[in-house]
């Protein structure tokens, strides 16, 4: 059905909003990242010309009429991508549910020609919006009738188009990977288990952490996965008979290995198999009663709602925001109420009553203690989620355990990451759990080359996933120049398989490794890498390991710096993010901290250019945002350099604004991993390791591991919405070596969305979005990229 779009691509500069007004409002519990979804919709809709209104306190504001509805400007939304909550307020609505309150919400946007309303909330909140869509026409007939409104708006304004885009920290919402809110409520957990377990370790103490999740235990069991957490309690997983014991007996076998301290996270809804629930104050009394270890009970509640919204929710939450007013531009009578959603990593729209009906069929199994069914109906990111949390957290006693007799070496290469810890970790004990035995070389191919190795075990690796950096060391150095040695060591401590976890130069070195296999048997062994690098620049895969962890640095640092331009008026700040000659981080980080411009080695950029953006600054200066924010990758033109850039604004803008400028420089390698980082590293890690047991058995003859073709060399990546192996020789066509970067990039699609929000004219080629896709019951072994 696509084809024959295909040849037209579609581009939203030839739609438009004019005669259309759209109402914007925030429902139900607030999340982070709600702010930037409205910020989103409020210019993306005067962008195309439409009246946008804010409709303030949610459905109580639509009832209310007055002065909680009213028309915005541009300036309206400055200043608040960076704010928690929602900055135009959500109640919960009793009027709303009844008809009459509903008329008299219908009343109140008739008379201002509202008839788009893009509703950001959970699932009460849309299916609220979706039945007073069904009605719409009723009601209007009813006003009509009671002479509130004349029969010309019957007509005029006969159809309401709802769009939903879901904001609920808890990700219970069917249809959508991620929700608005939920990687900003995996920060704030994450950051308190971390700090939690510097105390808990002083004292060896065992600590009990509930966090929120009613009746969903996606936090639970995302921050259990990324703190290594020692047992979890979520709703749709109840523990087994027993589980008393093997809690116990879990927690003091860690004790026993030296362990300082235990964690258990319970989900406020946490339940046993007879539907009984399971307390934190519960499972504390356990522990002091079977073991007498000295508990401490923390309970997070609303902190996790709180705080600044992190790059991964801007991204997400602008991305949606501009989906949503396309969404509505495109709407016919016909068409569904959507909400607009990600999938992997592709903006999708999906029928809002489908979604609504697979998540109120998630309660109901687990009501009817389905749980199984539950666990697959919540889909394949929170499946993947539990079974690697299974996989990992639990060591099976040596005697369970199959003998492989294959040796896989694990080795980091090119500069440190956050969440390169997680991946060595995970890749450690799922190749134990293999049966296969794990060494551990220190300091990349170098280290290899001088025999730094040695075998690593479960107990080795604990508590790595919070730390940042390569706790094996790292080097850049390639093994070209060493490959007589590392053969040797691989002959010496007969090395079956290869996993390398690095960036750029991780696969260059595979690319070598592959080619001396004519004159080197010792490297016919399966060979795999996983990308980890905050450059994010390797081909085959949109993400990389590090590269969230170093955007939220880059988002942290810009919202200081805005902030402190609040007091002196008027500057402008310049700001030399890392990347090599990937501009991933200067865009993205650009659109997460709301900045004028970014300059990016992929986009050339010209003096026309620059002196158009300082024109841009001048002309902001008149209205109320008296400040600016340009990115700069380090290597996005030899010529033009920051300095260059620094002084032309300097002089340009003399006598209107004043300059400053800043280079972030090693503060985004470092620091402890963000909780999508620690769970990518974790998951994605511990497939690449499934994919070299599958290839041992599959190359193992006579006695020994022969692979020598272009399908055992491969990197894992995460391409839109699955995780796919490629060989590294396939990916050789796709890779710019002059620039050390992919020759196609995904996020270059969304370099307009940027350019919008800080308004600029600009062309945007929407061929992607606008099918509507239905909810799918995925198949058992579709694999997603889904984290």
């Amino acid at each position: 059905s696509r084809s024959a779009m295909d040849h037209q691509p579609k581009f939203f500069e030839n739609l438009s909003g004019a005669g259309k007004a759209i109402g914007v409002l925030t429902s139900g519990g607030d999340a982070q990242g709600m702010n930037a979804a409205v910020r989103a919709v409020v210019r993306m809709g005067i962008y195309v010309n439409a009246k946008v209104y804010f409709i303030y306190e949610g459905y109580q504001g639509m009832v209310d009429g007055g002065d909680n509805i009213v028309e915005v400007s541009w300036e309206s939304v400055s200043s608040i991508l960076q704010v928690g909550g929602t900055v135009i307020g959500s109640a919960r609505c009793k009027p709303f549910r009844t008809r009459e309150g509903r008329l008299q919400a219908a009343c109140n946007l008739v008379q201002r020609g509202i008839t788009n309303l893009c509703v950001i909330g959970g699932d009460g909140s849309l299916t609220g919006a979706n039945l007073f869509r069904e009605e719409w026409s009723g009601l209007l007939e009813e006003l009509a009738q009671k002479g509130k409104i004349d029969a010309e708006a019957v007509k005029k304004y006969a159809y309401l188009n709802i769009v939903g885009m879901v904001g609920s920290i808890d990700n219970d919402f069917c249809g959508t990977d991620m929700t608005i809110g939920t990687d900003s409520a995996l920060h704030r957990i994450i950051e308190v288990v971390d700090a939690i377990m510097t105390t808990a370790q002083s004292h060896q103490r065992t600590f009990v952490l509930e966090v929120m999740g009613r009746h969903c235990g996606y936090l639970a069991l995302v921050s259990a996965l990324a703190c290594g957490a020692d047992w979890v309690f979520i709703p749709e997983y109840p523990p087994e008979e027993g589980w008393e014991d093997s809690m116990c007996v879990k927690l003091s076998e860690n004790r026993a290995r030296k362990k300082r301290l235990n964690i258990i996270i319970v989900a406020e809804g946490a339940i046993d198999c007879h539907n009984k629930p399971i307390t934190s104050e519960k499972v504390k009394d356990l522990v002091v009663q079977r073991l007498g270890f000295d508990t401490r009970v923390t309970i997070l509640g609303h902190v996790q709602r709180g705080g600044t919204p992190s790059a991964f929710d801007r991204i997400l939450a602008s991305r949606m925001g501009v989906e949503a007013v396309l969404a509505l531009l495109e709407a016919t009578p016909d068409t569904p109420a959507c909400v607009v959603s990600l999938s992997g990593n592709q903006a999708v729209r999906l029928p809002l009553m489908e979604c609504v009906q697979m998540t109120q069929e998630v309660q109901k199994a687990m009501d009817e203690g389905r749980f199984l069914e539950a666990v697959r109906l919540r889909g394949r990111s929170f499946e993947n989620n539990l079974n690697t949390y299974k996989l990992l957290s639990h060591k099976k006693p040596d005697a369970e355990l199959p003998k492989s007799n294959f040796n896989v070496a694990v080795l980091n290469v090119g500069a440190p990451a956050a969440g390169m810890n997680a991946a060595v970790r995970a890749a450690v004990r799922v190749g134990m759990t293999e049966g296969h035995k794990i060494f551990a070389v220190i300091d990349g191919f170098e280290g290899f080359a001088r025999g730094k190795i040695k075998e690593i075990s479960w107990g080795d690796v604990g508590g790595w996933t919070g730390q940042g950096g390569s706790i094996l060391g790292t080097k850049r150095t390639l093994p070209a120049k060493y490959l007589e040695k590392i053969a040797d060591q691989m002959r010496t401590n007969n090395i079956n398989a290869l996993m390398v976890i690095g960036g750029f130069e991780a696969y260059l070195g595979l690319l070598e490794l592959s080619a001396a296999r004519e004159k080197y048997d010792e490297f016919c062994v399966p060979m795999v890498m996983v990308p980890a690098t905050v450059s994010n620049n390797v081909p085959g895969s949109d993400f990389s390991i590090g590269a969230d962890t170093a955007l939220n640095t880059i988002t942290d640092t810009c919202d200081r710096i805005k902030q402190s331009a609040s007091g002196t008026k008027r500057r402008v700040f310049i700001i030399e993010t890392m990347g090599g000659y990937c501009g991933y981080l200067a865009n993205m980080g650009a659109l997460a901290a709301g900045a004028d411009a970014a300059y990016i080695f992929e986009e050339q950029f010209d003096i026309r250019e620059l002196q158009a953006n300082v024109e841009h600054l001048t002309e902001k200066m008149k209205t109320s945002i008296q400040r600016g924010l340009v990115l700069r990758n380090e290597n996005c033109n030899e010529n033009y350099t920051t300095d260059f850039i620094y002084q032309l604004y300097s002089e340009e803008g003399k006598g209107v604004f004043d300059c400053r400028k800043n280079v972030l420089g090693h503060m985004q390698q470092g620091g402890a991993p963000s909780p999508f980082d620690r769970n990518f590293g974790t998951k994605i890690s511990a497939k690449a390791m499934q994919w070299i047991s599958k290839k041992l058995k599959e190359t193992y003859r006579k006695g020994k591991v022969f692979a020598n073709t272009d399908d055992s060399v491969c990197l894992l990546g995460m391409r839109r919405r699955n995780l796919v192996f490629q060989p590294v020789a396939e990916l050789k066509s796709e890779t710019d070596f002059v620039h050390r970067i992919p020759k196609e990039q995904w996020w270059l699609k969304l370099r307009p969305l940027m350019k919008i929000l800080a308004k600029y004219k600009t062309s945007y080629d929407v061929s992607d979005s606008g099918q509507l896709e239905h909810v799918a019951m995925l198949p058992k072994e579709a694999e997603t990229g889904a984290i």
